[in-house]
């Protein structure tokens, strides 16, 4: 398999990093969390042999740089920079679309926001907590974590944020022993991988997590296209936080739950099983 051919798409506020692989009808990745194009370096080859597989750093994650560094930022914006690599890549056709944690927020507001773009969207763990009934709860959790973040430093902050997920947003005082276990979790052989993840964890707690788990998704225009919408949880999420949002909204929208090998980072523990899966749901 040859290398991806990379590009930059300038946006509004930003220039995108992206990357191509393969051919045949597009595939969006859209990567979650602190990490970026290179999140999907376990499935992007498998799936390129059926498919123009493209995905890309988010704007101010990696390669991605913001023209204003303290730029706010929104979760209509991120599916804009989506729309605007489709109209790229794939101009006028719908397009499969697959969006992870975050990046399942911003595939979500694309759907409601141009569905003709696209044909089916995969959500895997989308945390849209404002659907849940115990969302002021979590809004607190997140107000926390900025608190953390900024008296006391990044690890904290993250150890108080992963502790929430893991326990339905009743997150713990940080301890030194707590792994951080959401979105940076990589097998250790990807060092060059981590590095970059690490560096955008700053970016990601104190711009990305309140301004994307305070967004409240558009349900009744979900409901018009939820044939399209296939809402995805890992099979060993269950009991933390990222499951619950994905899983009300499948039964809100009267649509199957699917579940994916792994957790909320199973395309990077399990990924041969992951593409898998997912080739199978785009062919059905």
């Amino acid at each position: 398999m040859t290398g991806p051919t990379m590009g930059s798409l300038r946006v509004k506020g930003a220039t995108l990093h992206y990357e191509v692989r393969g051919r045949g009808p597009l595939l969006l990745l859209i990567p979650g969390g602190a990490g970026g194009a290179a999140a999907f370096d376990g499935i992007v080859d498998d799936l390129a042999a059926t498919y123009t597989v493209a995905t890309y750093d988010p704007r101010g994650m990696s390669r991605s740089m913001l023209d204003d560094p303290e730029a706010e930022q929104r979760v209509a914006e991120h599916a804009d920079d989506a729309f605007r690599l489709l109209e790229l890549l794939s101009p006028g056709e719908p397009a499969r679309i697959f969006g992870s944690s975050s990046g399942a927020i911003a595939a979500l507001h694309l759907l409601t926001a141009r569905p003709e773009r696209v044909e089916r969207l995969v959500a895997h763990e989308p945390p849209v907590v404002e659907v849940l009934p115990d969302a002021a709860e979590h809004r607190a959790l997140i107000a926390r974590v900025q608190a953390t973040f900024h008296a006391e430093g990044l690890m904290p902050a993250m150890a108080v944020f992963a502790a929430g997920l893991r326990k339905g947003g009743e997150a713990t005082e940080p301890k030194a022993e707590v792994e951080v276990e959401v979105e940076v979790e990589l097998p250790p052989q990807a060092a060059a991988r981590a590095e970059r993840t690490m560096a955008n964890l700053p970016y990601f707690v104190g711009r990305i997590v309140p301004g994307f788990m305070s967004y409240s998704p558009d349900v009744h225009g979900l409901q018009a296209v939820s044939d399209r919408l296939v809402l995805a949880c890992g099979q060993d999420s269950r009991g933390e936080l990222p499951y619950r949002p994905a899983a009300l909204l499948a039964e809100r929208l009267g649509t199957e739950l699917l579940h994916f090998p792994g957790g909320h980072t199973g395309s990077t523990t399990h990924p041969a099983e992951f593409g898998g899966q997912l080739r199978a749901v785009f062919r059905a």
